[in-house]
């Protein structure tokens, strides 16, 4: 029996016909069909080299980055190709490195058999899903067996309780040489972090993302992944905590990393700032190939390692924040202002009613910005004052800004909290001075208007602190 059914001629009777146009003619197709079996080897071989999934698609948000984009069952893509007559099926097992074959272990997989009757390709590990179910027994039992082929696992992505997730975890011991993506998310957070083997490395390691993980300082896994491009912690779990400095020294062994992306949970009782102020950190780290820099979490954590960071190739900075009642972000700005490569042209600021956004784009790109902030679970009255507090600073940070946009989602609860400080509108619309067009649109006009009138009722010049010459437009939201 072979993991390949038998080759079968329904896809063998493929042909290829000729289609033109022309002008002042009706479409023409040619009688004569020409089948695609007159590819010679090379041409058909290059066929399917173009038929390849490529693993990112380019419209994944990053998020869906962080975690190895889409799923990755794509990979069987040549299955059906190679069933569908003998001369297909050679030509296809006879180039298994220049196609990239790999063997899918996923839910329900007969991982077992699959490795009996295949041929000896690389492992791709993926039982991922956003339902966050339990993995049945047989899948454990098959995943188990495939970690056991330490020299063909080229991908690892599990989604599991924490309990489940550690008892699979314990398999993942010694070198795994060909190993390039490492996804370990738990669905859950126990009691105790997450802990891989102390043996465990895979030299040739490319994306890593963990969550509740904890990595003792000296970790064979991160002290050897020299050839790591993207690497993302979540550190969910108290014990899954690392200091700076630990990072620090980390990424320092990293000079191909391009996106580092890190998540810092507050927890009761720990005090981060605190902590961080009666630490010192003494590592500084250049990353000279960091294209993707995002942080989420507490704003002390970020501060702490932005400071000791150069990134002269950044292109893209993305902060998120929980809801604060202040904030102070020097070393942020100032980080901001010594990185060259991070250019601003136009900036959006969305109100919505539990966060408020701010997209910043640089000149002619509309799509992908290059600095994007989020700070979440505050209404209008607490987002203008935190976006404030975070932009007002002497920096020259939005001096290249020629176009704002303030835009706020349609709702209708928590009005009672849309009324805010004029200061504060003063403060966030200074850092723009040098805007030329100021879109508004009518939601926030009443709230814009009212906030830039002084208490004795005398009306002020309306956004005083735009420069000279600028236009105001007020856009109507339908």
């Amino acid at each position: 029996m072979s993991y390949l059914s038998p080759s079968t001629s329904s896809l063998q009777s493929i042909e290829i016909t000729r289609q033109g146009a022309r002008r002042g003619e009706s479409q023409w197709q040619s009688p004569h069909p020409v089948s695609i079996d007159i590819l010679d080897d090379d041409s058909l071989l290059h066929l399917f080299y173009l038929y390849r999934p490529a693993i990112f698609d380019g419209d994944e948000s990053d998020d869906t980055r962080s975690i190895g984009g889409k799923g990755w069952d794509r990979e069987r893509w040549w299955i059906k190709l190679a069933q569908v007559c003998q001369r297909w099926r050679k030509l296809i097992l006879g180039s298994t490195s220049y196609l990239g074959l790999c063997l899918v272990c996923t839910y329900g997989t007969p991982v077992a058999d699959m490795l009996a009757h295949s041929p000896p390709l690389p492992l791709i590990i993926d039982y991922f899903n956003h339902r966050k179910r339990d993995i049945a027994a047989e899948d454990e039992d098959g995943i188990i067996l495939a970690f056991e082929k330490r020299d063909r696992v080229r991908r690892v992505r599990l989604e599991a309780p924490d309990w489940q997730l550690q008892k699979l975890i314990i398999a993942v011991d010694e070198e795994y040489p060909v190993l390039e993506y490492l996804v370990m998310l738990p669905s859950t957070i126990g009691s105790k972090a997450l802990i891989l083997p102390d043996t465990f490395q895979a030299p040739h390691l490319c994306h890593l993302a963990l969550r509740g993980f904890n990595l003792p300082m000296e970790s064979r896994l991160l002290t050897t992944a020299a050839g790591l491009v993207t690497l993302c912690l979540f550190m969910g779990h108290p014990s899954a905590y690392f200091q700076p400095n630990t990072l620090l020294q980390w990424i320092s062994f990293m000079p191909q990393l391009e996106t580092l992306f890190l998540s810092v949970k507050a927890h009761p009782g720990r005090d981060v700032e605190t902590q961080l102020m009666h630490t010192p950190i003494v590592t500084h780290v250049t990353l000279p190939n960091l294209r993707l820099l995002e942080f989420r979490g507490v704003s002390a954590y970020m501060e702490a390692v932005v400071c000791q960071i150069t990134t002269p190739c950044l292109q893209k900075l993305v902060i998120r924040f929980p809801g604060q009642i202040t904030f102070s972000v020097p070393r942020l700005l100032q980080f901001m202002n010594t990185t060259e490569t991070l250019r601003f042209d136009s900036a959006k600021f969305v109100f919505s009613w539990d966060n408020v956004h701010l997209e910043v784009y640089p000149p002619e790109e509309t799509e992908m910005c290059s600095l994007s902030v989020h700070v979440h679970g505050l209404h209008l009255d607490g987002q203008a004052s935190s976006m404030a507090q975070i932009f007002d600073s002497p920096s020259q940070i939005f001096s290249t800004v020629q176009h704002l946009t303030l835009k706020r989602e349609a709702y209708s609860s928590y009005e009672e909290h849309s009324m805010v400080d004029r200061t504060e509108w003063h403060k966030l619309i200074r850092s723009f001075g040098s805007v030329k067009t100021l879109h508004v649109d009518d939601r926030l006009v009443k709230e814009l208007s009212c906030s830039l009138r002084p208490d004795d009722g005398e009306h002020l010049e309306p956004l005083s602190d735009l420069q000279e010459g600028a236009r105001v437009f007020w856009k109507r939201q339908y």
